[in-house]
């Protein structure tokens, strides 16, 4: 079988979470990923390494002592790709560091996974997950629920970087495959965590131009007769169906489904919510969840994610897999997400154990030769230089795989419908870097262009419900016939494999059927996750697809269609707890009263506002040292009695205090921001554009998240402020010799240049 990454060596240092999930998402598509632990094996036990080490090889090392340090400089001589996440300066002072390991070897990429970015003043701060998530404002409370932080146990600055992480080196790849040039990436979990705001993060200065908020009235979870949940949400999506399969027309008479004068009457509206509150009570939720996806609308059971395991589409869309672990035994684990037709990913293997693989390692060594790309050509300026991309997504996912793709060099031509809704705010942040066009595929006319588009681009990508492009004969195989070389990405809520292939969703969705709503709401109410993190994952996903596929392009000439998925990403997000084996034990931090995962990895209140401290074990008598915190006794205490002794000393100072005392002590430590907006206006968060404030074609100032990976070689650029839609019609049509036909097009609706803006 041919994988993407096929022939490309990786040297996997990570530790935690970020390094070795980057290193197995490139195992998945058939890197060959040798694992450098040290002697004692992996710093964190746990049974999710079987999980992140899958795929890979083995070898300890002692990177303390010379003969082990000269074994890992001889293994990064012999690599493609070197990963590691130590604090900034920890592999330099090995000799093992970007600048040391490059220059003999120019083709290397090497990327750092910081906590905080090299040129950050954090950048020594130990970035465990919370200290991270607290820098991040990941624990800002529901407006009006609550005053004090809100924990997930879901590590999303980690996963984000492993996400951000493999894009890039794989575009780096791309790029190398030209220039036969390597480079420096680093992506600090950090900087990673802006992507995951998007739009939570987005402002627009002039209010006049500001949409308002409306989260719509059918949209949320509803308690069921049997006491489960659902979540539930109509928008558009068929609603008058649902209404008629749930017997309620009635409603008609009362105003109760007329959304547009319940959102403009406050006490119908509280009449409605009761209402729709009382009428899930009426059926159980699985007979809720079979009764919407009849009507064609969006509704899941808010599943745990032990039930999800069991579940049809988990185990028939291969989101979950089997795996025999050498340690546990039979293992249910999360599949793999970036899913290519000619060159499919695979598990080849489980996660080995520690130095399992030194003999043939070391015996490598001493036959393999350097890699050697092609000569140098020339100095690109971005991965994806001469790429065109249509992008033909909307919401969120869809198109921040095009605005990634962007980012890297892609030229992007986004292709709405110009008869589609109104003005969504998320299009400044989704459709920077892009040209517009509103085209009506529709019409024999609007997929007339469309072809001729096709003609010049490399890329095609969409999120529709399976089986709507191909009704307008612009699937994967209509576009294969016409360029038999196209990259095709296909991006959906549930997979393409399945009895749910075909059903909408959206994140919240996604959350609810996979476990992730009950997980963070505990045993109350199923609840959100803080940030759209399937929907702004799947994007990177999408986009790492592409990047893999366009790389076996590069190889061979030819195309493929590659997916991904919102519950794929759901998996992976929650991979810390996604494994399934004889024991397990479900007892990660759940609930909306939780404040971190122990004593040693919590937000404490102080005298004035809240502190977020990390730290392992071993490090108690570190904090015990800390000036204010000796007088406890905490060195000799452990679980509630530690947690309860720290509560009491945290509150006698101020956050500035015990984040420097527990700095200075080497304990992470941050304030706990719970404002996003102070977050965004922070002045090294601008400097570096990961919030950028720029004018937008009759909007004004709009704030919007940037870009987090750095790239040396081709660095990725925020792009222009995304275009009012469709205005660039003149210039697109121009490139493909239609630019006499504009005024013709407008005046039949085939294109316009006004009245609608996209989302």
């Amino acid at each position: 079988m041919t994988h993407a990454l096929d022939g490309i060596r990786v040297i996997d240092f990570g530790q935690y979470i970020a390094g070795p999930l980057c290193g197995m998402l490139l195992a998945d598509q058939g890197a060959d990923v040798i694992r450098v632990d040290p002697p004692g094996g992996p710093v964190w036990q746990t049974p999710a390494n079987a999980t992140w080490n899958r795929g890979k090889r083995s070898i300890n090392l002692d990177l303390k002592q010379p003969d082990d340090l000269s074994t890992a400089q001889r293994l990064i001589a012999s690599a493609d790709v070197v990963i590691e996440n130590f604090r900034p300066g920890v592999m330099d002072r090995l000799g093992l560091g970007a600048e040391a390991s490059m220059a003999g070897h120019p083709q290397l990429i090497y990327c750092a996974l910081p906590g905080f970015a090299a040129d950050d003043p954090r950048a020594q701060v130990r970035a465990f997950e919370g200290v991270v998530g607290a820098a991040t404002a990941t624990f800002r409370p529901f407006e009006g629920k609550t005053d004090r932080p809100i924990y997930t146990a879901v590590p999303i600055p980690s996963v984000y970087a492993a996400f951000q992480a493999a894009v890039s080196i794989t575009m780096a790849l791309n790029a190398r495959e030209r220039s036969g040039a390597g480079q420096r990436i680093e992506v600090p979990l950090f900087d990673s965590m802006f992507p995951s705001i998007g739009s939570r993060g987005l402002h627009v200065h002039d209010p006049a131009h500001a949409v308002p908020s409306r989260a719509g009235i059918w949209g949320g979870s509803f308690e069921c007769a049997d006491g489960l949940w659902v979540q539930y949400g109509s928008g558009n999506q068929n609603f008058r169906e649902f209404v008629e399969a749930a017997g309620i027309t009635g409603w008609d008479r009362e105003g109760l489904i007329d959304i547009e004068r319940i959102l403009n009457d406050p006490a119908l509206y509280e009449k409605h919510v009761q209402r729709a509150r009382e009428l899930f009570k009426t059926r159980t939720a699985q007979e809720w969840e079979d009764l919407v996806a009849e009507a064609g609308s969006e509704c899941a059971v808010c599943r745990t994610s032990t039930e999800w395991f069991d579940h049809p589409q988990a185990r028939e869309s291969n989101m979950v897999i089997e795996v025999g672990d050498p340690v546990y035994g039979p293992m249910l684990q999360p599949g793999i997400n970036a899913r290519l037709s000619g060159t499919p990913g695979e598990v080849r293997r489980p996660a080995p154990k520690p130095d399992q693989h030194r003999v043939e390692v070391l015996s490598e060594l001493e036959t393999r030769p350097r890699p050697v790309s092609s000569s140098l050509i020339s100095t690109m300026r971005s991965a994806l230089e001469g790429v065109r991309v249509l992008d033909l997504c909307i919401i969120l996912a869809g198109p921040t795989c095009g605005r990634t793709l962007a980012e890297f060099g892609a030229d992007v031509i986004k292709i709405d419908n110009p008869a589609r809704g109104g003005f969504v705010q998320s299009h400044n942040d989704v459709n920077r870097g892009k040209r517009s066009i509103l085209l009506d595929l529709k019409s024999g006319e609007g997929r007339d262009i469309f072809w001729q588009l096709v003609d010049t681009a490399d890329v095609v990508a969409q999120n529709y419900r399976a089986g709507k492009l191909e009704k307008l004969g612009l699937g994967y195989e209509d576009v294969r016939k016409r360029k038999p070389d196209i990259v095709y990405a296909s991006l959906n809520a549930y997979g393409h494999l399945g009895p749910w292939a075909t059903r909408p969703g959206h994140e919240q969705f996604a959350q609810a059927t996979t476990g992730m709503q009950r997980r963070f709401g505990g045993d109350g109410q199923p609840s959100l996750q803080p940030n759209p993190v399937n929907d702004y994952g799947t994007g990177f996903m999408g986009a790492y697809s592409v990047a893999l596929a366009l790389l076996h392009r590069q190889r061979t000439g030819e195309g493929q269609h590659v997916d991904s998925a919102l519950a794929y990403t759901a998996m992976t997000l929650q991979s810390p707890f996604m494994q399934r084996y004889e024991g397990k034990q479900w007892d990660e931090t759940r609930g909306q009263d939780a404040l971190g995962s122990g004593p040693l990895h919590r937000a404490y209140q102080a005298r004035d506002g809240w502190v977020f401290i990390g730290a392992k074990a071993a490090d108690l008598p570190r904090l015990a040292s800390v000036e204010g915190l000796n007088g406890g006794g905490i060195a000799s205490l452990s679980g509630t009695a530690l947690e309860q002794a720290l509560a009491q000393q945290f509150l006698t100072n101020t956050v500035d205090h015990w984040v420097s005392q527990c700095i200075a002590a080497g304990i992470g430590a941050h304030r706990c921001i719970l404002d996003l907006p102070e977050l965004m206006h922070d002045p090294w968060v601008a400097d570096h554009e990961l919030s950028a404030t720029r004018e937008h074609d009759e909007i004004g100032l709009v704030t919007t998240c940037g870009p987090a990976p750095r790239l040396s070689a081709t660095p990725v650029r925020i792009g222009r402020p995304a275009p009012k839609p469709g205005s660039d019609a003149a210039d697109i049509l121009a490139e493909i010799g239609l630019e006499h036909r504009l005024d013709e097009l407008i005046a039949s609706g085939v294109i316009r240049l006004d009245g609608v803006a996209a989302g």
